[in-house]
């Protein structure tokens, strides 16, 4: 099986210095990534910027911005049988980009912001017959923001987190199918889930079987 992944955070600029972002680690996407190749899967990997070393025996792709990882995730996706979209995007950036370092004025600034491109449902009005699990991480209304969210982008599943994952080498998830039933829950090191993750879309996505299976 060939699969894409996206991972880490990307960047918006505001100046050539200063840029919004997040504080994603990277350490979920790395982590599924490394549990697909030792299950002998073909892996194409789209990251951010990150502090982590590119996984051994990954095709890599570095981004920086959301434009980046949009253009090479609609270029890789279709040679593909599905993507696990971990990456935490940033979804707005300035208007304009402020050519070298803005200086401080003595009073405040406002800056304008506009939305940036959607990967995720991109890749899902892209997939054809390929599948597509996305990743919700919520801290308001969870179970029913990641629904819309999973429903919205045109996903398979989606797997729901919450802040706290946020940096940490530990995560507690749910995956849900695109019936709105959670089919699997998993909980302790990112590493430990990322495993048992691959083994159920290893069992599921051929099938399309959106029931648990142990």
């Amino acid at each position: 099986m060939r699969i894409l992944i996206t991972a880490g955070p990307t960047r918006e600029y505001l100046d050539d210095v200063r840029y919004l972002s997040n504080g994603s680690s990277g350490r979920m996407g790395y982590a599924i990534a490394e549990a697909a190749r030792e299950a002998g899967w073909e892996v194409v990997l789209v990251s951010g910027p990150v502090e982590l070393p590119a996984p051994l025996g990954c095709e890599f792709h570095q981004v920086t911005t959301t434009a980046q990882m949009k253009d090479a995730c609609e270029r890789l996706f279709p040679s593909c049988e599905g993507v696990i979209a971990t990456a935490a995007v940033c979804d707005y950036r300035p208007v304009a980009r402020v050519t070298g370092k803005m200086k401080k004025t003595g009073g405040s600034i406002v800056v304008e912001m506009i939305e940036t491109d959607d990967v995720l449902a991109g890749l899902g009005q892209m997939k054809g017959e390929r599948w597509v699990l996305g990743f919700a991480l919520e801290a308001q209304n969870p179970r029913e923001n990641a629904l819309q969210k999973l429903r919205r982008k045109n996903c398979d599943w989606i797997i729901l987190n919450n802040p706290s994952a946020i940096g940490s080498e530990k995560n507690s998830v749910e995956l849900i199918s695109s019936d709105g039933e959670t089919v699997a829950q998993w909980a302790g090191a990112k590493t430990r889930i990322a495993a048992s993750l691959v083994k159920w879309i290893g069992r599921n996505s051929a099938s399309r079987n959106f029931a648990e299976e142990g």
